[in-house]
């Protein structure tokens, strides 16, 4: 990875930091995204200590801000004029239904609209730079349809079917972000990394919150295919696809359905205002 900029969300903790961590050691200039700066800075000393890498650089970021999105990306391109990998990792589990600085419901804006702004944001310098690789972030646990007719669950919030809602969308986006950058060197796909003992529950509750810690697998295991994705050679003409254990797997038909993947894509073009 010597010579490869990565750019990774939500990487202060858990799988994102030790994607950072497993990049870095293979050579990347790795640059992370964190809403803390203070504690941003301290795990970038922290990665540069573990790693002996010097190329690790920090950016603020607060995902649940479509305008700190945009001043995240715009800093971004001004320090930097090449990206070979863009990993959108950051999600939440929100145990009450809650809104997004933009007035959206938190969870979806947070691990869906949030990559979705920043991946088109900087899909040119991603084009220019190619070949270059996008690795989204979902879950086994992603769920049914998208619920066109209210996204935001408005009505009926449950924190387990809204991130599943969220993470399904993520799966859709990748599918008909790889058939829109055919040709283009650039490659998007999906991995599910497995539970891990991340903070990912920290905002559902004390009992989301241990469950995590107590029967997640370590976060360095679930870092392997996110590392593998970015990395591999393995894989540098595959894209659209869902990944768990370093290998495509077929799931549900849901998942496939490019109407609900492009329907969804306009949509969410009006949320974040592109």
């Amino acid at each position: 990875m010597n010579g490869k900029m990565v750019l990774i969300t939500g990487a202060t903790s858990g799988i994102g930091k030790e994607t950072a961590r497993g990049l870095a050691q293979l050579g990347a200039t790795v640059i992370i995204t964190t809403r803390d700066i203070q504690r941003g800075e301290q795990t970038k000393q922290e990665l540069i200590q573990s790693t002996k890498n010097n190329n690790i650089d920090v950016l603020y970021c607060d995902l649940a801000s479509f305008a700190s999105i945009r001043g995240c990306c715009t800093e971004f391109l001004k320090k930097y004029d090449a990206l070979h990998v863009l990993i959108n990792n950051a999600g939440i589990v929100d145990y009450h239904r809650r809104e997004s600085k933009d007035g959206i419901e938190n969870t979806f804006a947070t691990n869906f609209l949030a990559p979705f702004l920043m991946t088109n944001l900087l899909i040119d310098v991603l084009k220019k730079s190619a070949p270059a690789r996008i690795i989204n972030l979902t879950s086994g646990l992603y769920s049914g349809t998208i619920h066109f007719n209210d996204l935001e669950f408005k009505k009926d919030f449950s924190a387990m079917k809204v991130y599943g809602h969220s993470k399904l969308a993520i799966i859709l986006f990748t599918r008909l972000l790889a058939e829109r950058l055919k040709g283009t060197g650039v490659t998007a796909n999906c991995v599910n990394p497995g539970m891990s003992a991340t903070n990912l529950g920290r905002d559902a509750g004390w009992f989301s919150a241990k469950f995590f810690k107590i029967f997640g697998k370590e976060p360095s295991i679930g870092a392997q295919t996110p590392i593998y994705l970015a990395s591999s050679s393995d894989v540098e003409t595959i894209s659209g696809e869902y990944f768990e254990k370093k290998t495509v797997k077929i799931i549900n038909k849901e998942t496939y359905d490019l109407d609900a993947a492009k329907k969804l894509w306009d949509v969410s073009k009006k949320f974040v205002g592109l």
